[in-house]
């Protein structure tokens, strides 16, 4: 009788296959084999290469350099209880403070509080400690480069404004005694010197700003906080930015970790060449979110080279105070689009007096190249020696004018021009007078100097009063036109209507100055 036999699976005849096979292997050569289990490959990606700046690093880390500023500070006084601290909160001393926040600012200042640039000091000594002889102490630390063999450092101006004395200290550690050379506070920028005793300095070069592009790749190397030696890196973001604090604002926006102390250091392309110098951060916080700005190397090539040769900054000056052209002011001055300076005034006695341009021109082309903005003229300008001729094209009373100008120096503190204030007081006001001016929001009377229409009151609802006109200031002139009466004012509203013009452009005198401002016109008659 037969059993039903289950047949091995295929697995199990090929293992005992295996198993057979390896054992008479063993029985033939008599040597043991080790038999192991076979595991899957870690998991392996082929990325695409990146760039690294490690060469970039190795080439420019001898050119940057530390630099730290040293300046005499007066005695200490006893009042200061002794911290070498010396605190000032509105005018109470650290005896002043409650008692709850003395240990804190204690311990703050044995660890080295920070400095005028937030940088801070060496551990256990007082940054910018006050000396009873008088003696020179770090009171700043920030980043420099050299530009030439022979030992010239570019940094930052607000780096060295307050130094006695400056050291800069190399990659290597070797500390070098610096001389200012010269520094410009317009543009942010400082020459130092070292003397290496025929020693020659590995140098950098100026990247071409033309070839500058967002999106490009940037190495910031500096001394943030005092470490030394920091490198950091990012992308160029933004080209132009205006951060207010200057008539030359043109930075580079600059999307890498430049922290204080960076100030004055360089940032470099990946060949090695500087693309501009850091000198401010945003920070909300104080310390670095990853936005930069620094002055491009095409406004520091000439700086820089000025202040090598001369110690100073020599600008071209045309003597006028400007304002943008806003999208208003170009309509009621009948211009295309928004763009030019418009002139404000023309101080007595300069170029800009002397060649002719007044109150309400625009100044929209310098030697036939387009000017964008007031910002952009004062860069224009600025960037231009003294004495030369230059063509200015000017919009003036509807259509476009050559006026030649040789330009004069820009005196070392050039302040706004003066305002003509006259009296302030008004008479009574004029009941006509308001009527006429009713559907601009202005009450207005004649001025005690016969210059000008007083403005006695403004409706707050009102466009006037939206545009920053106040009670108090004068209307000079309107559409470039002398006005002393309301029916001045009426007439030249109702000639710029016919014209076409929605807009008419207020001349507003006030203490602080003259500016324009461009008000509807459409509710006159």
């Amino acid at each position: 009788m037969f059993k039903n036999i289950k047949a091995p699976s295929l697995n199990t005849a090929l293992k005992a296959s295996t198993v057979a096979g390896l054992a008479a292997a063993v029985l033939a050569t008599g040597i043991p084999l080790e038999i192991t289990r076979s595991y899957a490959e870690a998991v392996k990606v082929q990325a695409p290469s990146v760039p690294s700046f490690a060469n970039v690093v190795d080439a420019v880390s001898p050119a940057v350099v530390s630099v730290r500023v040293e300046s005499r500070v007066n005695p200490v006084s006893d009042e200061d209880g002794g911290n070498g601290f010396s605190f000032d909160f509105n005018g109470r001393g650290f005896d002043d403070l409650p008692d709850a926040l003395k240990p804190f600012f204690r311990q703050f200042g044995e660890q080295g509080p920070q400095g005028p640039q937030g940088h801070r000091g060496p551990p256990g000594k007082h940054f910018g400690q006050q000396d009873k002889e008088g003696r020179l102490r770090p009171v700043a630390q920030g980043s420099g480069f050299f530009i030439s063999d022979d030992g010239y450092i570019v940094t930052n101006n607000h780096v060295v404004s307050d130094g006695a004395a400056f050291v800069a200290v190399m990659n290597d550690g070797t500390e070098l005694d610096a001389k200012l050379i010269g520094k410009d506070p317009r543009t942010d920028l400082a020459v130092l010197k070292v003397d290496g005793k025929g020693r020659k300095f590995t140098y950098v070069n100026w990247a071409d700003d033309n070839n500058v592009r967002v999106g490009d790749w940037v190495v910031a190397v500096g001394n943030p906080f005092g470490l030394g030696g920091t490198v950091t890196a990012g992308i160029v973001s933004a080209r132009g930015r205006d951060i207010g604090s200057g008539p030359y604002d043109d930075y580079l926006q600059v999307d890498a970790a430049v922290n204080r102390g960076n100030s004055g250091g360089p940032t470099f392309n990946l060949a090695g060449e500087v693309v501009g110098i850091n000198t401010a951060i945003f920070s909300p916080s104080g310390g670095s979110v990853g936005i930069a700005f620094a002055i491009p190397a095409s406004t520091a090539k000439d700086v820089v080279a000025d202040l090598m040769k001369d110690g100073q900054v020599s600008r071209g000056y045309l003597g006028v105070q400007i304002q943008p052209v806003t999208k208003d002011i170009a309509d009621s001055l009948g211009l295309s689009e928004a763009s030019g300076a418009l002139v404000v005034s023309a101080q007595a006695g300069t170029p800009g007096e002397k060649a002719g341009l007044k109150a309400g021109d625009v100044v929209t082309a310098v030697n036939g190249e387009t000017v964008k903005d007031a910002r952009d003229l004062s860069r224009r300008i600025g960037a231009m020696t003294p004495g030369k001729k230059v063509e200015l094209s000017v919009w003036r009373s509807g259509k476009a004018t050559p006026v030649t100008v040789e330009l004069g120096t820009l005196p070392a503190e050039q302040k706004d021009a003066s305002a003509d204030d006259g009296d302030q007081a008004p008479e009574a006001q004029t009941p006509a007078s308001e009527k006429a001016l009713a559907d601009l929001g202005l009450s207005v009377g004649p001025a005690d100097d016969g210059k000008g229409l007083q403005i006695t009151g403004i409706d707050p609802n009102s466009d006037a009063a939206d545009k920053g006109i106040k009670e108090g200031e004068k209307i000079t002139s309107v559409n470039n036109q002398e006005v002393s009466n309301a029916d001045d004012v009426v007439k030249v509203l109702n000639q710029a209507k016919k014209d076409g013009r929605t807009r008419a452009l207020f001349q507003i005198q006030s203490k602080e100055g003259s500016r324009f401002v461009a008000l509807p016109i459409n509710g006159q008659g």
